[in-house]
């Protein structure tokens, strides 16, 4: 691969941006977004089923847009990296969705002071990726050995997820935290869904503020995770990032709708650990083998469902007894 070969145009990259850029400040200024409300279940299950359905709507346009202009076989493929893509950066998801729980929980804050939290985390969550996503892409282009390092690092972390499935995350003596403790005023208390307050003519930073920063972290470290297993899938930057960006949109709503049965899933995690584990071993041996993309989405799809199937039933069994 010589440079950044992709199937986008500078028309296709502008109206993507247009796009989020459009569906986020909707989000803010439309749809109540940046107002403390507590997000009901059918709320949550409404803004995941209308983002899914951008995303489907977004990869049938790809398709015939490509079918048009450059033939039905790499309509074709693209579309089904689109789709493979978009289904394991999904995947991933759920466990950003696990410790953001568990950091909310944590500093205690209420159910309707989340939402904001979520939005700016995801604004920040937007750039982290777009920059890590064309770097990784030049990385991958200019030394394509890097995608047998991704793919040992996925192996080895899947390998530790599976080892360390069941331990939680010590949110207080986090490093970050700790650091942020020290070099911020950090005014104590409940101060709404305010980030700063203003004490004595001193600016202070909230608890609040706090959290909006681990949030942050968690997606950085996730993503350091998940931007490699795409690259298992696809070196194309327009598939990379606009998978990337649909998953991370629906973060939100995703967040409000498995809070309240995230204890049913608690086997989920061994999945993901399989997931990057086998995205490790698909990059390790593509020099041998070449996966298709389809058996590829067939495998992930089992290994999730096998693992959401066995938490349900599981649980089940316990509270049977």
């Amino acid at each position: 691969m010589n440079g950044l070969e992709s199937i986008a145009t500078l028309p296709m990259w502008a109206a993507f941006i247009t796009f989020v850029i459009l569906m986020l400040a909707l989000d803010l200024f439309v749809f109540g977004g940046n107002k403390a409300h507590k997000v009901s279940v059918k709320e949550a299950a409404s803004w995941s089923a209308i983002w899914f359905s951008l995303a489907m709507i977004f990869n049938a346009g790809l398709w015939w847009y490509l079918n048009s202009t450059v033939g039905p076989e790499i309509a074709k493929t693209k579309s089904l990296e689109f789709l493979s893509g978009y289904l394991i950066e999904k995947t991933l998801s759920v466990d950003n969705v696990f410790v953001f729980l568990l950091i909310f929980t944590a500093f205690q804050v209420p159910i309707q002071y989340q939402r904001r939290v979520l939005i700016y985390g995801v604004l920040g969550a937007i750039v982290m990726r777009a920059v890590m996503i064309l770097a990784g892409a030049w990385v991958v282009s200019e030394f394509s050995w890097v995608l047998y390092l991704f793919g040992a690092f996925l192996l080895f972390t899947g390998m530790r997820m599976l080892v360390a499935a069941d331990a939680e995350p010590d949110v207080a003596n986090n490093p970050v935290l700790l650091f942020a403790r020290r070099h911020l005023r950090v005014a104590e208390g409940d101060h709404g869904e305010r980030f700063t307050i203003v004490k004595d003519g001193v600016r202070y930073v909230t608890p609040l503020f706090l959290v909006l920063i681990l949030i942050e972290v968690t997606d950085l470290v996730f993503a350091v995770d998940s931007i490699p297993a795409i690259f298992a899938i696809t070196t194309d930057p327009f598939i990379v990032f606009t998978s990337n960006l649909f998953a991370i949109l629906g973060l939100r709503a995703l967040y409000f709708l498995l809070v309240d049965v995230a204890d049913r899933f608690h086997l989920l995690k061994y999945g993901l650990a399989m997931v990057l584990a086998f995205i490790g071993v698909k990059m390790l041996i593509m020099p041998w083998y070449h996966m298709p993309v389809q058996a590829s989405l067939t495998v992930v799809a089992v290994l999730i469902g096998a693992s959401c199937l066995a938490s349900v039933f599981v649980t089940r069994s316990g509270s049977s007894k």
